[in-house]
């Protein structure tokens, strides 16, 4: 199971690249957004940063030539602090996915903020 885990978590991080158009980055980064310190924690928490860690690790810490980050956040369980978070992360900190996400509300937030306006669902 950890070993499926780690493949997807790798192709999805490749794929990243090629979508979001990072080739021109040094390195590719990950993010990681879950809750970290709510009641929610226990099956996400830092146990997901850790295994996307190890994954990378388990491949050298490497993806099409690029140094590969993994990066972490707390969205605490609520949609306003996810979104804020995610925009960040894309718009300041260049990071090229985020995985991670198991609270549909927060998932939905983050996925309709950063869908182009087309494409927007809210």
């Amino acid at each position: 199971m950890r070993q499926k885990f780690r493949k997807g978590l790798l192709v999805a991080a490749l794929s990243g690249v090629l979508v979001t158009g990072a080739q021109a980055q040094e390195k590719v980064r990950i993010g990681v957004l879950n809750d970290q310190s709510g009641v929610f924690a226990t099956y996400q928490g830092i146990g997901s940063v850790v295994a996307a860690q190890m994954a990378v690790e388990d491949y050298g810490g490497k993806a099409a030539g690029k140094v590969v980050e993994v990066v972490s956040a707390d969205h605490q369980n609520k949609p306003d602090i996810g979104v804020g978070i995610a925009r960040r992360w894309y718009d300041n900190e260049s990071v090229d996915a985020i995985f991670d996400l198991p609270n549909s509300a927060i998932a939905l937030a983050v996925r309709c903020s950063l869908a182009p306006a087309p494409a927007r669902c809210c």
